[in-house]
């Protein structure tokens, strides 16, 4: 059974940095790719980014690019999230995922089989 545990959230103010982790135990496969979503009370899930565990492969939702940055210690099996310039739009809860293929379909969460129960960031202004 694999498991997802995300940690790194918390309360900033706008303007400064947080990195999230995402820790994966269990029976996971090199194709695997791992994505990171937030939701924010009375909006829509949002794909933030993912990364495949094989190959270099990254992508990114709109907002995330330039100043996300998704990355991946295979060794740990542990993804991270180091997030910039935080903004109080950016107040959600990030919840890991895995996904048995990004291919074409990073963005979609149906394609996330396994989600961890989530870490809350909350940004001030």
């Amino acid at each position: 059974q694999v498991q997802l545990v995300e940690s790194g959230g918390g309360l900033v103010h706008a303007g400064d940095s947080l990195r999230l982790s995402c820790s994966a135990s269990g029976r996971i496969f090199p194709m695997y790719g791992l994505g990171w979503f937030r939701q924010a009370p009375g909006k829509e899930r949002e794909f933030v980014a993912a990364i495949t565990l094989n190959g270099d492969s990254t992508y990114y939702g709109e907002f995330a690019k330039g100043r996300f940055t998704i990355s991946k210690a295979i060794a740990e099996n542990t993804v991270y999230l180091q997030m910039n310039n935080l903004q109080p739009e950016d107040t959600a809860v990030y919840r890991c995922a895995l996904s048995s293929s990004l291919a074409g379909y990073a963005s979609d969460y149906r394609r996330y089989f396994r989600w961890g129960q989530g870490t809350q960031v909350t940004v001030s202004s």
